[in-house]
């Protein structure tokens, strides 16, 4: 496989092949990230589509660069912070909505309720943690990014990347086995009222 900074090389030199390979690499990824922050598939193309011209007028000012795929997302979050900030994300009244995710064919109608299930149940606990926890965490369990990847894109130092992931993990943890228990006790007083 060619490498992001090959791929670079050759954009920056017009190479049309090279972009639409470094596309194909990565847009997928980018779209679910920017449909997770936004909540909105529409506006998270449009995003995507905006962050990989941005990325074709840096090549053409500055040539190659050292790690796409960090300045791929730091780009497209930047993107999505000044969409929140803007008067037409709250104008569009879209803070709240959930997207749909997309059904796997493959998958049987079970087996995608429950990993829908565990999806939001992971989705809501997340949501108890810290804007930079939830974060870290979605890029390195969500978009399969390295922590020196998403130090980069976050421009924080390795080791606070670290202790903001392995601290929310922690919290994670304590507000998933949280949300466990009362399903438990109800469980249990279901089982023993049948008893009598």
């Amino acid at each position: 496989m060619i490498s992001d900074g090959i791929l670079t090389e050759r954009m920056a030199a017009g190479d049309q092949e090279a972009f639409e390979m470094l596309v194909t690499r990565y847009h997928g990824p980018l779209l679910s990230y920017a449909s997770g922050q936004l909540g909105d598939r529409q506006k998270a193309q449009d995003m995507v589509q905006e962050t990989f011209l941005r990325l074709i007028r840096h090549l053409r000012r500055h040539g190659a660069l050292e790690h796409v795929k960090a300045w791929l997302y730091r780009v497209l979050l930047n993107l999505c912070r000044d969409y929140w900030k803007s008067s037409a994300y709250r104008s569009e009244g879209l803070a709240g909505e959930e997207f749909p995710e997309t059904a796997d064919d493959a998958a049987g109608a079970q087996e995608q309720l429950e990993q829908q299930e565990t999806s939001s149940e992971i989705a809501a606990s997340l949501e108890a943690l810290p804007d930079v926890q939830q974060h870290i965490i979605s890029l390195r369990f969500f978009h399969d990014m390295k922590l020196q990847e998403i130090s980069e894109q976050l421009d924080l130092p390795l080791s606070t990347v670290k202790t903001h992931l392995y601290s929310g993990l922690r919290k994670l943890k304590k507000v998933m086995a949280a949300q466990a228990e009362p399903s438990r006790e109800s469980e249990v007083y279901s089982y023993g009222s049948s008893v009598r």
